[in-house]
């Protein structure tokens, strides 16, 4: 026998409550994105304007030359410690203090195992990838407003390990490590949080918007990635931002120093 639910005595009470629920969700603020000229970055500032949020992208000088966005943009190279300076300056006089910061920044140029993998690569994916994180979250703190937020984007790579990923594993895994250190750190002022997605479909399938040719071919087999996959499909890039303005939200606020993943069942941690 099917399973009957009462009524509830006034639509109006549900109403009320999904209006809060909206409310927490929407609550406008001032948000920067880092490496937000990217395909998940346009994408999230597009949502974000949406909700009525103010924002600031951070990105590098030929992503901002490629992509131009509606919003006040900043250059910013995070191999570089004096460009990260430059540019939080450069927030810090547009904004007293901000509410949200997302860190999209991240590349990996090629495919080598271990034993092909120089040193010289090896700390330049740790440095664009982990290194950049660090001095970023560490120059934002002071800047971070009470009950603000700070969302990484790590990678399925950073636990889920494939040959030839070796050194950005190490970095997307140290990068889940120094979300947890800062949410430890700094709560409950400040929330800090992860989405670690699998595989989606933007520029840095060619090596990263940027630093590589956008329209070059996919450094991976696409086609045997999707059907692996659980849902049968690659993730997109609003597939990413939903999860992020979560945790960006007040809909999150009893979460701290926790890791959302992102790819389509591929794998379930």
């Amino acid at each position: 026998m099917p399973m009957s639910f009462q009524k509830t005595k006034s639509s109006s009470s549900s109403k009320q409550s999904g209006d809060k629920i909206m409310a927490i969700f929407s609550k406008p603020g001032r948000i920067a994105v880092l490496g937000g000229a990217g395909g998940i970055g346009r994408a999230l500032v597009d949502h974000l304007l949406g909700e009525g949020h103010e924002v600031i992208v951070l990105d590098l000088a030929a992503s901002l030359a490629r992509h131009t966005l509606p919003v006040t943009s900043f250059e910013i190279d995070i191999l570089s410690e004096a460009s990260i300076e430059t540019a939080f300056k450069a927030v810090e006089n547009h904004w007293d203090t901000m509410d949200g910061l997302v860190n999209l920044v991240g590349y990996n140029s090629d495919l080598r195992p271990i034993s092909e993998t120089t040193t010289d690569y090896f700390d330049e994916i740790l440095e664009g990838n982990l290194r950049g994180a660090f001095i970023c979250a560490r120059r934002c703190l002071p800047l971070m407003a009470q009950d603000s937020a700070i969302v990484m984007v790590s990678s399925g790579l950073a636990t889920h390990v494939r040959a030839g990923y070796g050194a950005y594993s190490m970095a997307k895994a140290g990068l889940i490590a120094l979300t947890k250190t800062l949410a430890v750190e700094n709560a409950p002022r400040i929330r800090v949080n992860a989405v670690a997605p699998g595989l989606v479909d933007t520029a840095f399938l060619r090596g990263g918007t940027g630093r590589s040719e956008e329209d070059k071919d996919a450094i991976i087999n696409m086609e045997a990635y999707r059907n692996a996959l659980p849902m049968k499909r690659l993730a997109v890039p609003n597939d990413v931002v939903g999860p992020i303005a979560f945790l960006l939200s007040d809909a999150s606020r009893y979460m701290t120093g926790q890791v959302l993943w992102i790819n389509g069942g591929g794998f379930m941690p």
